[in-house]
């Protein structure tokens, strides 16, 4: 025979134990006022004049249509808008901008280091926004405009996010993302290059995306390297954000 269950339960004790603390959805900046950082603001404001000036000098040297449509021109106007909008946010204790965004920008910013280092700065004839045919002269206009596009503000920008910005801000899921504006500029090149008459002065802006020289299929086979190795180092920037150590909050 089975016994009736009882009507009333008493209460169980409480199981002893730490608390149990869920994640919060809330992010730090929700309950967590941001602070003015000037120093900040000011290292943010000497990379975006260095970007300006570097890319004022190479429109005072070759021809605007020309000198715009190459992508460390390019990749260096939206750097210096993007680092003068971070260091107004800095300044102003405002929330600092989309990691999507940012995280864009060092990811241009270190392929315009590497592209040059790697694959132009060594070619023959020299490479160059102008019409010059022989290397730049050491410390002159057109050797500082290339320096500054492509060593000093990569470098600045890297430091930027080494020592000054938060870790684990970027995502995986934006890597794919980031590589559309390659991709559109990968697509403009080579239409511009279409448009433009066979004898048109550089009419192939980069020796590896010269489909006169190498043929279509050479060029999209190199722009597809090119691609998988972006797409490599968007994943290591990834995950070098979420291994590396979190600069000190100051107020700076």
């Amino acid at each position: 025979m089975i016994a009736p269950i009882p009507r009333d339960i008493p209460d169980l004790p409480a199981v002893p134990g730490p608390p149990l603390l869920l994640p919060a959805p809330v992010p730090a900046t929700a309950v967590v006022a941001p602070t003015r950082r000037p120093l900040v603001a000011l290292f943010r404001l000497a990379i975006a004049f260095a970007a300006a000036v570097g890319v004022g000098l190479e429109l005072l040297l070759g021809t605007p249509a020309r000198t715009l449509s190459y992508f460390s021109i390019q990749t260096n106007i939206l750097l210096t808008v993007v680092m003068l909008l971070s260091a107004s946010r800095a300044w102003r204790a405002r929330r600092p901008l989309p990691s999507s965004v940012t995280g864009a920008m060092l990811l241009y910013a270190v392929i315009t280091a590497l592209v040059y280092h790697l694959l132009l700065a060594h070619t023959t004839p020299p490479f160059s926004m102008t019409d010059a045919t022989a290397p730049p002269a050491r410390w002159h206009a057109q050797w500082a405009a290339l320096q500054l596009l492509h060593t000093v503000v990569p470098l600045a920008a890297v430091l930027d996010w080494l020592l000054l910005t938060p870790a684990a801000r970027l995502h995986l899921r934006q890597a794919a993302s980031w590589l559309l504006y390659p991709l559109a500029y990968l697509i403009f090149s080579l239409a511009r290059a279409a448009f433009l008459p066979p004898s048109a002065p550089a009419r192939y802006l980069y020796p590896f995306l010269d489909a006169e020289a190498h043929g279509y299929r050479s060029t999209l086979a190199n722009a597809l390297l090119i691609g998988l190795a972006m797409y490599a180092l968007a994943v290591l920037l990834v995950a070098l954000d979420h291994t590396r150590p979190t600069p000190v909050r100051r107020r700076v």
